[in-house]
Protein backbone atom coordinates (compact mmCIF):
# COMPACT_ATOMS: atom_id res chain seq x y z
CA UNK A 1 0.00 0.00 0.00
CA UNK A 2 0.86 3.95 -0.83
CA UNK A 3 2.32 5.95 1.89
CA UNK A 4 0.08 8.36 3.04
CA UNK A 5 2.27 10.69 2.38
CA UNK A 6 1.87 9.57 -1.53
CA UNK A 7 -1.45 9.48 -1.46
CA UNK A 8 -1.47 13.05 -0.36
CA UNK A 9 0.78 14.05 -2.66
CA UNK A 10 -1.36 12.30 -5.42
CA UNK A 11 -4.30 14.56 -4.21
CA UNK A 12 -2.21 17.67 -4.70
CA UNK A 13 -1.28 16.63 -7.83
CA UNK A 14 -5.15 16.24 -8.76
CA UNK A 15 -5.88 19.87 -7.58
CA UNK A 16 -3.17 20.94 -9.82
CA UNK A 17 -5.07 19.18 -12.66
CA UNK A 18 -8.55 20.65 -11.73
CA UNK A 19 -7.30 24.26 -11.92
CA UNK A 20 -5.73 23.38 -15.16
CA UNK A 21 -8.74 22.57 -16.17
CA UNK A 22 -10.70 25.16 -14.72
CA UNK A 23 -8.52 27.69 -16.74
CA UNK A 24 -7.93 26.36 -19.88
CA UNK A 25 -10.21 26.34 -22.85
CA UNK A 26 -11.58 23.18 -24.21
CA UNK A 27 -12.34 22.20 -28.07
CA UNK A 28 -15.40 20.73 -28.86
CA UNK A 29 -18.02 19.38 -26.44
CA UNK A 30 -20.43 21.41 -24.40
CA UNK A 31 -19.30 24.63 -22.26
CA UNK A 32 -20.86 25.34 -18.64
CA UNK A 33 -21.78 29.21 -18.70
CA UNK A 34 -18.17 30.04 -19.90
CA UNK A 35 -16.27 28.07 -16.74
CA UNK A 36 -13.97 26.48 -19.59
CA UNK A 37 -14.94 22.98 -17.97
CA UNK A 38 -17.55 20.80 -19.57
CA UNK A 39 -21.20 20.81 -18.76
CA UNK A 40 -22.35 18.09 -16.09
CA UNK A 41 -24.60 16.71 -18.63
CA UNK A 42 -21.69 15.73 -20.92
CA UNK A 43 -20.22 13.50 -18.45
CA UNK A 44 -21.06 10.49 -16.50
CA UNK A 45 -21.67 10.76 -12.69
CA UNK A 46 -18.20 7.94 -12.14
CA UNK A 47 -15.75 9.56 -14.53
CA UNK A 48 -17.20 13.11 -14.90
CA UNK A 49 -17.96 15.08 -11.73
CA UNK A 50 -14.42 14.70 -9.97
CA UNK A 51 -13.28 17.40 -12.75
CA UNK A 52 -14.84 19.64 -10.10
CA UNK A 53 -14.91 17.94 -6.84
CA UNK A 54 -11.37 16.21 -6.03
CA UNK A 55 -12.28 16.93 -2.26
CA UNK A 56 -14.89 15.98 0.21
CA UNK A 57 -14.99 17.06 3.70
CA UNK A 58 -17.59 15.54 6.17
CA UNK A 59 -18.25 17.36 9.21
CA UNK A 60 -20.32 15.26 11.59
CA UNK A 61 -22.42 17.03 14.48
CA UNK A 62 -23.96 15.49 17.50
CA UNK A 63 -27.81 14.99 18.63
CA UNK A 64 -30.13 17.52 16.36
CA UNK A 65 -33.27 16.31 14.68
CA UNK A 66 -33.98 18.75 11.18
CA UNK A 67 -37.28 20.56 13.38
CA UNK A 68 -34.94 21.30 16.10
CA UNK A 69 -32.90 23.17 13.97
CA UNK A 70 -34.55 24.13 10.91
CA UNK A 71 -38.80 24.34 11.76
CA UNK A 72 -39.11 27.69 10.72
CA UNK A 73 -36.71 28.17 8.12
CA UNK A 74 -38.24 29.68 4.71
CA UNK A 75 -39.57 26.94 2.21
CA UNK A 76 -38.41 24.00 4.50
CA UNK A 77 -40.96 21.48 5.56
CA UNK A 78 -40.91 21.66 9.10
CA UNK A 79 -43.46 22.57 11.86
CA UNK A 80 -43.98 24.99 14.51
CA UNK A 81 -46.57 22.32 16.70
CA UNK A 82 -46.60 18.39 17.35
CA UNK A 83 -48.74 15.89 18.29
CA UNK A 84 -48.52 14.51 21.41
CA UNK A 85 -49.69 10.66 23.03
CA UNK A 86 -52.46 11.82 25.94
CA UNK A 87 -54.72 9.30 28.05
CA UNK A 88 -57.46 10.67 26.21
CA UNK A 89 -55.55 10.29 22.95
CA UNK A 90 -53.49 12.49 20.75
CA UNK A 91 -53.58 16.41 21.03
CA UNK A 92 -51.54 18.90 19.29
CA UNK A 93 -48.97 21.16 21.58
CA UNK A 94 -47.30 24.23 19.98
CA UNK A 95 -43.57 24.04 19.68
CA UNK A 96 -41.44 25.87 22.39
CA UNK A 97 -38.19 28.02 20.87
CA UNK A 98 -35.21 27.30 23.40
CA UNK A 99 -31.63 28.20 23.49
CA UNK A 100 -29.42 25.92 21.95
CA UNK A 101 -28.63 24.39 25.45
CA UNK A 102 -30.85 21.58 26.04
CA UNK A 103 -31.14 18.39 28.33
CA UNK A 104 -30.61 15.36 26.85
CA UNK A 105 -33.37 12.60 25.27
CA UNK A 106 -33.44 9.10 24.89
CA UNK A 107 -32.45 8.31 21.71
CA UNK A 108 -32.26 4.33 20.99
CA UNK A 109 -33.78 1.83 19.37
CA UNK A 110 -36.48 1.27 21.56
CA UNK A 111 -36.99 5.06 22.18
CA UNK A 112 -37.09 5.52 18.44
CA UNK A 113 -40.17 2.92 18.27
CA UNK A 114 -42.02 5.20 20.70
CA UNK A 115 -41.33 8.31 19.33
CA UNK A 116 -42.13 7.28 15.83
CA UNK A 117 -45.17 4.90 16.98
CA UNK A 118 -46.03 3.24 13.67
CA UNK A 119 -45.80 6.76 11.75
CA UNK A 120 -47.79 8.94 13.83
CA UNK A 121 -44.81 11.02 15.55
CA UNK A 122 -47.05 11.33 18.63
CA UNK A 123 -44.91 9.52 21.61
CA UNK A 124 -41.68 12.15 22.21
CA UNK A 125 -43.35 13.17 25.39
CA UNK A 126 -42.95 9.46 26.57
CA UNK A 127 -39.10 9.14 26.42
CA UNK A 128 -36.51 9.87 29.21
CA UNK A 129 -35.41 13.03 29.74
CA UNK A 130 -31.93 12.97 31.36
CA UNK A 131 -31.83 15.89 33.94
CA UNK A 132 -28.39 17.82 34.84
CA UNK A 133 -27.64 15.78 37.88
CA UNK A 134 -27.46 12.42 35.64
CA UNK A 135 -31.34 11.32 37.20
CA UNK A 136 -33.81 10.62 34.16
CA UNK A 137 -37.87 11.75 34.04
CA UNK A 138 -40.69 11.18 31.15
CA UNK A 139 -39.68 14.08 29.00
CA UNK A 140 -43.06 15.53 28.88
CA UNK A 141 -43.81 18.70 26.85
CA UNK A 142 -40.11 19.05 26.97
CA UNK A 143 -39.61 17.26 23.63
CA UNK A 144 -41.60 19.72 22.05
CA UNK A 145 -39.15 22.72 21.38
CA UNK A 146 -36.80 24.01 18.30
CA UNK A 147 -33.59 26.45 18.96
CA UNK A 148 -34.27 29.73 18.59
CA UNK A 149 -32.69 30.68 15.21
CA UNK A 150 -31.12 33.28 16.81
CA UNK A 151 -29.02 30.88 18.81
CA UNK A 152 -27.29 29.42 15.88
CA UNK A 153 -27.54 32.12 13.18
CA UNK A 154 -24.32 30.75 11.41
CA UNK A 155 -26.33 27.22 10.36
CA UNK A 156 -29.07 29.65 8.98
CA UNK A 157 -26.98 31.31 7.06
CA UNK A 158 -24.99 28.60 5.31
CA UNK A 159 -28.47 27.06 4.72
CA UNK A 160 -29.46 30.48 3.10
CA UNK A 161 -26.63 30.55 0.90
CA UNK A 162 -25.44 27.04 -0.46
CA UNK A 163 -28.37 23.93 -0.25
CA UNK A 164 -30.27 22.70 2.83
CA UNK A 165 -31.44 19.27 3.03
CA UNK A 166 -35.12 18.98 4.50
CA UNK A 167 -35.17 14.67 4.04
CA UNK A 168 -31.95 13.71 5.06
CA UNK A 169 -32.98 10.38 7.33
CA UNK A 170 -30.71 8.70 9.36
CA UNK A 171 -30.18 4.92 8.15
CA UNK A 172 -31.24 3.52 11.47
CA UNK A 173 -33.11 4.42 13.86
CA UNK A 174 -30.61 4.32 16.81
CA UNK A 175 -27.64 6.24 18.23
CA UNK A 176 -24.42 7.43 17.77
CA UNK A 177 -22.56 4.04 17.56
CA UNK A 178 -24.30 2.72 14.44
CA UNK A 179 -24.51 6.18 13.12
CA UNK A 180 -20.75 6.76 13.08
CA UNK A 181 -20.85 3.66 11.49
CA UNK A 182 -23.15 4.28 8.51
CA UNK A 183 -21.01 7.11 7.57
CA UNK A 184 -18.15 5.12 6.90
CA UNK A 185 -19.80 1.73 6.21
CA UNK A 186 -23.40 1.95 4.96
CA UNK A 187 -24.77 -0.33 7.16
CA UNK A 188 -23.33 -2.63 9.93
CA UNK A 189 -23.45 -5.66 8.89
CA UNK A 190 -22.34 -9.06 10.67
CA UNK A 191 -23.68 -12.89 10.30
CA UNK A 192 -25.31 -14.11 7.10
CA UNK A 193 -28.46 -14.03 8.02
CA UNK A 194 -29.00 -10.24 7.40
CA UNK A 195 -28.41 -8.84 10.77
CA UNK A 196 -27.22 -4.99 11.62
CA UNK A 197 -26.04 -3.84 14.60
CA UNK A 198 -28.14 -0.98 16.63
CA UNK A 199 -27.70 1.01 19.68
CA UNK A 200 -24.43 1.49 22.23
CA UNK A 201 -22.57 -2.34 23.18
CA UNK A 202 -23.12 -3.73 26.33
CA UNK A 203 -21.67 -2.16 28.42
CA UNK A 204 -21.65 1.23 26.49
CA UNK A 205 -17.62 0.75 25.27
CA UNK A 206 -16.67 1.09 21.74
CA UNK A 207 -14.32 -0.82 19.24
CA UNK A 208 -11.48 -3.46 19.15
CA UNK A 209 -10.28 -1.33 22.31
CA UNK A 210 -13.92 -1.89 24.25
CA UNK A 211 -13.54 -3.47 27.87
CA UNK A 212 -14.44 -6.13 29.15
CA UNK A 213 -13.60 -8.40 26.98
CA UNK A 214 -17.34 -9.73 26.98
CA UNK A 215 -18.31 -6.57 25.45
CA UNK A 216 -21.82 -7.73 22.96
CA UNK A 217 -23.70 -5.68 20.42
CA UNK A 218 -27.20 -5.82 20.26
CA UNK A 219 -28.39 -6.39 16.87
CA UNK A 220 -31.86 -5.96 15.00
CA UNK A 221 -33.18 -8.59 11.87
CA UNK A 222 -34.48 -7.85 8.44
CA UNK A 223 -37.45 -8.28 9.78
CA UNK A 224 -37.07 -5.64 12.36
CA UNK A 225 -36.69 -7.82 15.47
CA UNK A 226 -34.46 -6.15 18.23
CA UNK A 227 -32.23 -8.61 19.94
CA UNK A 228 -30.75 -7.22 22.96
CA UNK A 229 -26.87 -8.45 23.46
CA UNK A 230 -27.10 -10.76 20.96
CA UNK A 231 -24.06 -9.29 18.61
CA UNK A 232 -20.56 -9.63 17.82
CA UNK A 233 -17.72 -7.99 20.23
CA UNK A 234 -17.53 -4.50 18.67
CA UNK A 235 -15.03 -5.28 16.23
CA UNK A 236 -16.31 -5.29 13.02
CA UNK A 237 -14.25 -6.97 9.84
CA UNK A 238 -17.24 -5.51 7.09
CA UNK A 239 -16.02 -3.36 4.46
CA UNK A 240 -16.18 0.53 4.66
CA UNK A 241 -15.57 3.47 2.36
CA UNK A 242 -12.00 3.21 3.36
CA UNK A 243 -10.92 0.44 1.35
CA UNK A 244 -12.92 1.29 -2.20
CA UNK A 245 -10.88 4.91 -1.75
CA UNK A 246 -7.59 2.91 -0.70
CA UNK A 247 -8.46 1.04 -3.92
CA UNK A 248 -7.65 3.39 -6.14
CA UNK A 249 -5.24 5.32 -3.73
CA UNK A 250 -7.28 8.24 -2.61
CA UNK A 251 -6.03 9.91 0.29
CA UNK A 252 -8.40 10.13 3.34
CA UNK A 253 -8.32 11.33 6.56
CA UNK A 254 -10.02 11.26 10.08
CA UNK A 255 -9.55 14.31 12.07
CA UNK A 256 -10.87 13.51 15.76
CA UNK A 257 -11.16 14.69 19.19
CA UNK A 258 -8.38 13.53 21.87
CA UNK A 259 -11.19 12.27 24.04
CA UNK A 260 -9.85 8.83 26.00
CA UNK A 261 -13.13 7.63 24.98
CA UNK A 262 -13.06 7.15 21.16
CA UNK A 263 -17.04 6.76 20.53
CA UNK A 264 -17.56 9.38 17.47
CA UNK A 265 -14.28 7.30 15.88
CA UNK A 266 -15.77 4.34 13.70
CA UNK A 267 -12.65 3.33 12.85
CA UNK A 268 -11.60 2.09 16.23
CA UNK A 269 -14.41 -0.45 15.44
CA UNK A 270 -13.41 -1.47 11.97
CA UNK A 271 -10.25 -4.31 12.69
CA UNK A 272 -8.65 -3.79 9.51
CA UNK A 273 -8.04 -0.35 10.60
CA UNK A 274 -7.19 -0.37 14.34
CA UNK A 275 -4.83 -2.94 14.20
CA UNK A 276 -3.17 -1.48 11.02
CA UNK A 277 -0.89 1.15 9.91
CA UNK A 278 -3.59 3.67 8.92
CA UNK A 279 -4.23 3.87 12.53
CA UNK A 280 -1.18 5.69 13.05
CA UNK A 281 -1.58 7.59 9.49
CA UNK A 282 -4.82 8.36 9.07
CA UNK A 283 -6.40 8.93 12.30
CA UNK A 284 -5.56 12.82 13.18
CA UNK A 285 -5.79 14.23 16.41
CA UNK A 286 -6.69 16.88 18.10
CA UNK A 287 -9.70 17.82 14.82
CA UNK A 288 -8.02 21.17 14.92
CA UNK A 289 -5.31 19.47 12.62
CA UNK A 290 -7.51 20.14 9.87
CA UNK A 291 -6.82 23.70 9.85
CA UNK A 292 -3.37 23.09 9.30
CA UNK A 293 -3.74 20.92 6.07
CA UNK A 294 -6.05 23.27 4.80
CA UNK A 295 -3.17 25.61 5.04
CA UNK A 296 0.01 23.44 4.23
CA UNK A 297 -1.58 22.53 1.30
CA UNK A 298 -2.14 18.68 2.22
CA UNK A 299 -5.83 18.24 2.32
CA UNK A 300 -6.77 14.48 1.49
CA UNK A 301 -10.05 13.40 -0.91
CA UNK A 302 -12.12 12.80 1.91
CA UNK A 303 -11.68 14.05 5.39
CA UNK A 304 -14.07 13.50 8.16
CA UNK A 305 -13.94 15.95 10.93
CA UNK A 306 -15.28 15.37 14.48
CA UNK A 307 -15.32 17.98 16.73
CA UNK A 308 -14.73 18.59 20.73
CA UNK A 309 -17.94 17.28 22.71
CA UNK A 310 -18.04 20.69 23.86
CA UNK A 311 -17.96 21.84 20.08
CA UNK A 312 -20.28 18.94 18.91
CA UNK A 313 -24.22 20.45 19.39
CA UNK A 314 -24.92 17.99 21.77
CA UNK A 315 -27.97 18.66 24.38
CA UNK A 316 -26.33 18.59 27.55
CA UNK A 317 -23.20 20.04 27.05
CA UNK A 318 -23.63 23.45 27.90
CA UNK A 319 -21.78 25.11 25.05
CA UNK A 320 -22.46 27.53 22.05
CA UNK A 321 -19.53 27.23 20.02
CA UNK A 322 -20.93 24.46 17.71
CA UNK A 323 -22.09 26.59 14.62
CA UNK A 324 -18.85 28.51 14.84
CA UNK A 325 -16.89 25.37 14.99
CA UNK A 326 -18.77 24.31 11.80
CA UNK A 327 -18.11 27.69 10.65
CA UNK A 328 -14.67 27.77 11.12
CA UNK A 329 -14.26 24.68 9.28
CA UNK A 330 -16.35 26.07 6.14
CA UNK A 331 -14.62 29.20 6.25
CA UNK A 332 -11.27 27.64 6.36
CA UNK A 333 -11.98 25.89 3.34
CA UNK A 334 -13.72 28.83 1.37
CA UNK A 335 -10.93 31.07 1.81
CA UNK A 336 -8.55 28.61 0.61
CA UNK A 337 -7.33 27.17 -2.70
CA UNK A 338 -9.65 24.64 -2.38
CA UNK A 339 -12.48 26.47 -2.52
CA UNK A 340 -13.26 25.56 -6.34
CA UNK A 341 -12.92 21.80 -6.11
CA UNK A 342 -14.12 20.97 -2.44
CA UNK A 343 -17.17 19.81 -1.58
CA UNK A 344 -18.68 20.48 2.49
CA UNK A 345 -21.24 18.64 3.77
CA UNK A 346 -22.63 19.04 7.28
CA UNK A 347 -24.76 16.32 8.92
CA UNK A 348 -25.34 15.49 12.23
CA UNK A 349 -25.41 11.63 13.43
CA UNK A 350 -28.35 11.22 14.93
CA UNK A 351 -32.02 13.09 16.09
CA UNK A 352 -30.60 13.27 19.66
CA UNK A 353 -34.55 12.45 20.60
CA UNK A 354 -35.93 15.83 19.55
CA UNK A 355 -39.42 16.60 18.23
CA UNK A 356 -39.49 16.21 13.94
CA UNK A 357 -42.59 15.96 12.29
CA UNK A 358 -41.98 13.68 9.30
CA UNK A 359 -42.29 10.01 9.33
CA UNK A 360 -39.42 8.24 8.60
CA UNK A 361 -39.64 5.95 5.29
CA UNK A 362 -39.52 2.73 6.16
CA UNK A 363 -37.51 1.05 3.84
CA UNK A 364 -36.45 -2.24 5.42
CA UNK A 365 -37.31 -3.71 9.22
CA UNK A 366 -33.96 -1.69 10.39
CA UNK A 367 -34.67 2.01 8.81
CA UNK A 368 -34.72 4.80 8.28
CA UNK A 369 -34.81 7.08 11.00
CA UNK A 370 -35.71 10.15 12.27
CA UNK A 371 -34.63 13.42 10.23
CA UNK A 372 -31.32 14.91 10.95
CA UNK A 373 -29.86 18.45 9.41
CA UNK A 374 -28.29 18.57 6.23
CA UNK A 375 -25.78 21.37 4.89
CA UNK A 376 -23.78 21.06 1.61
CA UNK A 377 -21.15 23.99 0.63
CA UNK A 378 -20.00 23.99 -2.64
CA UNK A 379 -18.74 26.64 -5.57
CA UNK A 380 -21.44 24.70 -7.47
CA UNK A 381 -23.84 24.26 -4.64
CA UNK A 382 -27.14 24.28 -6.20
CA UNK A 383 -29.23 27.95 -6.60
CA UNK A 384 -32.62 28.40 -6.14
CA UNK A 385 -32.66 30.95 -9.46
CA UNK A 386 -29.99 33.56 -10.61
CA UNK A 387 -31.38 35.96 -7.78
CA UNK A 388 -31.47 33.66 -5.29
CA UNK A 389 -28.63 31.64 -4.10
CA UNK A 390 -29.83 29.41 -1.05
CA UNK A 391 -31.55 26.11 -2.35
CA UNK A 392 -33.46 23.95 -0.25
CA UNK A 393 -33.11 19.78 -1.46
CA UNK A 394 -36.41 18.03 -0.52
CA UNK A 395 -34.80 14.77 -2.06
CA UNK A 396 -35.03 11.57 0.57
CA UNK A 397 -31.38 10.85 1.43
CA UNK A 398 -29.99 8.80 4.07
CA UNK A 399 -26.21 8.71 5.09
CA UNK A 400 -25.69 6.05 2.79
CA UNK A 401 -26.27 9.05 0.01
CA UNK A 402 -23.14 10.89 1.48
CA UNK A 403 -21.15 7.28 0.14
CA UNK A 404 -22.52 7.21 -3.15
CA UNK A 405 -21.70 10.60 -4.15
CA UNK A 406 -18.22 9.81 -3.31
CA UNK A 407 -18.55 6.70 -4.88
CA UNK A 408 -20.21 8.01 -8.39
CA UNK A 409 -17.70 10.91 -8.41
CA UNK A 410 -14.37 9.05 -8.36
CA UNK A 411 -15.81 5.69 -9.95
CA UNK A 412 -15.21 3.77 -6.72
CA UNK A 413 -17.88 1.14 -7.02
CA UNK A 414 -20.01 -0.17 -4.71
CA UNK A 415 -20.24 -1.36 -0.92
CA UNK A 416 -23.50 -2.82 -1.73
CA UNK A 417 -25.27 -1.80 1.38
CA UNK A 418 -27.95 0.70 1.97
CA UNK A 419 -25.52 3.23 -0.96
CA UNK A 420 -27.26 1.51 -3.61
CA UNK A 421 -31.03 2.28 -2.45
CA UNK A 422 -29.29 5.58 -1.23
CA UNK A 423 -30.30 8.68 -3.73
CA UNK A 424 -26.73 10.33 -4.65
CA UNK A 425 -26.51 13.96 -3.87
CA UNK A 426 -25.77 14.86 -6.91
CA UNK A 427 -28.81 17.16 -7.30
CA UNK A 428 -27.42 19.35 -4.82
CA UNK A 429 -24.63 20.93 -7.33
CA UNK A 430 -24.99 22.35 -10.66
CA UNK A 431 -21.30 22.16 -12.57
CA UNK A 432 -23.02 23.69 -15.20
CA UNK A 433 -23.09 27.54 -13.11
CA UNK A 434 -20.21 29.70 -12.79
CA UNK A 435 -18.58 28.76 -9.74
CA UNK A 436 -18.63 30.93 -6.84
CA UNK A 437 -17.30 33.46 -4.92
CA UNK A 438 -17.31 32.44 -1.40
CA UNK A 439 -18.45 35.07 1.59
CA UNK A 440 -17.22 34.21 5.06
CA UNK A 441 -20.02 32.76 7.23
CA UNK A 442 -19.68 35.67 10.09
CA UNK A 443 -19.48 33.58 13.60
CA UNK A 444 -19.59 34.24 17.28
CA UNK A 445 -15.93 32.39 17.92
CA UNK A 446 -13.05 32.54 15.59
CA UNK A 447 -11.00 29.70 13.71
CA UNK A 448 -8.23 31.37 16.31
CA UNK A 449 -10.83 30.70 19.33
CA UNK A 450 -10.81 26.67 18.63
CA UNK A 451 -7.17 26.64 17.83
CA UNK A 452 -5.79 28.23 20.76
CA UNK A 453 -8.29 26.79 23.32
CA UNK A 454 -7.20 23.32 25.03
CA UNK A 455 -9.18 20.09 24.38
CA UNK A 456 -11.72 20.05 26.68
CA UNK A 457 -11.27 16.24 27.40
CA UNK A 458 -14.65 15.38 27.98
CA UNK A 459 -16.32 12.25 27.32
CA UNK A 460 -17.68 13.17 23.43
CA UNK A 461 -21.22 11.12 24.32
CA UNK A 462 -22.34 8.34 26.23
CA UNK A 463 -25.11 6.79 24.12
Amino acid sequence: MESHRMRITNGLLAVGLTATLATAGCTGGSMGSGTGTPSVGSLSPASGTSAYIQHVVIVVQENRSFDDFFATFPGAVGATQGLEKTPSGDQYIQLQSEPLDSLSLAHQHLAFNHEYDHGKMDGFNTVALTLHKGTRKPAGTYAYRYVDPADIPEYWDIAGQYVLGDHMFTTQSSDSFTAHQDLIAAGTPVGDKGDNVIDFPTPSSWGCDASPPGTTTSLITPSGRYRKAKGPFPCFTYSTIRDLLDAKSLSWLYFTNTSKVGVWNPFEAIQAVRDGPEWSTNIIQPETQFFNYVTNGELPAVSWVIPDAVDSDHPGNHSDSGPSWVASIVNAIGESAYWPNTAVIVVWDDWGGEYDNVPPPQLDGQGLGIRVPMLLVSAYARETSSSQAGYISHTQYEFGSILKFMEQNWGLGTLGRTDVRANSLIDCFDFTQPPRTFSAIPAKYSKAYFLKRPPSGLPVDDY
